[in-house]
């Protein structure tokens, strides 16, 4: 691993910070400024912002080169983390959900730090480049919460506002790591562009589309409403920050390790690792009783879940493209995967509300099952395709 892909690292651990701390904020100041079910729609508008963001970046990153487009990404951040702290200010709800814009889009933009990990790295290497990058989430895990707990109160009128005014320095300093990074200039230019259906008629896309869809939709569908419900069941601030650090750090610390198994036992294998893991999550969910360490324990195996089946994702996607078409064809995975987080953004508040912890819980189950069985096809195909 290089200096570049370590800077790299750095950055994401900045950007998943912003994002872990409004894990814990958003349906905590959802709820206290619209009253209803309409809690998670923040994060819902943040995640389909990060949809979006994966058109802006194919855009950006085509035609200028991944330096520009990650500048362009901490920028959207810092506003987005000021907007958000006018609507707290003012009390204003639909201004509070006007600043996920540009916090979607800031994150979203940086989720591609992992594909430019890729392309720094030596090709034999490119696993555990990525794997790594993503570990950058542990730090994000400390300093996240960590802000959350120490500043949510320091202005008492306006809880949560110190730390929207706190967030902006972490997207400034990813914006001066990145000066010293050295990142591939813009691919060479086609003149004809692929067409959509020739990358969706790709096993190797869509089996990774699955995996990542599967990993992030499932792991976004519980953690949103996670700290209302621990709200709900007596729990206070520092209590769920605690435990959604604990996530955090189960999403991203096995980052230091996924590549080397994904290089030893095969990307496939580790995705159906982690898909059975996400699925002890919702038992646990399902047959203990609501107690603290019962949270602790089940985000925990879902951020591990969500490790392995994304890092799968992405690592099997490497194999989708070539050098010309990576900007295009990493944009199209990204804007599938995040569309989905969007949705369920957008609806786990609302199935916690009208039916309940359990139902959101076996919400999970249909998507991990139906990735688990295209990854087994894929493996299946492509074991005949080499016996052959």
């Amino acid at each position: 691993m290089n200096k570049n892909v370590w800077l790299l690292f750095s950055c994401q651990a900045l950007t998943n910070a912003i994002m872990s701390g409004q894990t814990i904020m958003a349906a905590l100041v959802g709820f206290k400024l619209s009253g209803s079910a309409l809690n998670t729609l923040p994060m819902a508008i943040q995640m389909i912002a990060v949809m979006c963001a994966s058109v802006i970046a194919s855009y950006v990153f085509s035609r200028y080169g991944r330096k520009a487009g990650f500048w362009l990404g901490c920028t959207v951040s810092f506003c987005g983390s000021l907007v958000f702290a006018l609507g707290v200010y003012t009390e204003n709800f639909p201004l509070y959900c006007l600043g996920a814009i540009p916090a979607g889009l800031g994150h979203g933009i940086g989720q591609h730090l992992r594909f430019a990990a890729a392309e720094v790295a030596d090709s034999h290497a490119r696993a555990r480049a990525i794997s790594l990058v993503l570990a950058g989430g542990v730090l994000a895990a400390i300093v996240g919460p960590e802000m959350v707990k120490r500043t949510h109160d320091l202005i008492p009128d306006h809880v949560f506002l110190a730390t929207y005014l706190y967030l902006p320095v972490l997207p400034a300093i990813s914006a001066v790591l990145l000066y010293f990074t050295a990142l591939p200039p813009a691919p060479p230019r086609v003149l004809v562009r692929i067409p959509f259906r020739d990358i969706f008629a790709r096993p190797n896309f869509v089996a990774a589309v699955c995996a990542s869809l599967a990993g992030y939709a499932s792991m976004n569908l519980l953690m949103v409403s996670t700290p209302l419900q621990m709200v709900m069941c007596g729990f206070g601030v520092a209590a769920t920050a605690d435990v959604i650090r604990s996530h955090s750090v189960a999403m991203f610390a096995p980052g230091f390790f996924t590549g080397r198994l994904i290089q030893k036992f095969g990307v496939h294998q580790i995705i159906a690792l982690g898909s059975a893991i996400t699925l002890i999550c919702v038992g646990i969910n399902l047959y203990f009783p609501p107690l603290w360490g019962v949270f602790m324990i089940s985000l925990a195996l879902l951020g591990i879940g969500w490790n392995f089946m994304f890092v799968g994702g992405t690592t099997m996607l490497t194999t989708a493209y070539t050098t010309q078409e990576r900007v295009r064809v990493q944009a199209t995975h990204d804007f599938i995967v995040f569309g989905s987080v969007a949705g369920t953004a957008l609806t786990s508040g609302a199935i916690e509300a009208v039916w309940g912890w359990t139902a959101l819980n076996l919400t999970v189950l249909p998507p991990v099952l139906i990735a688990m069985a295209v990854v087994a096809w894929h493996y299946v195909a492509k074991r005949d395709v080499a016996v052959a």
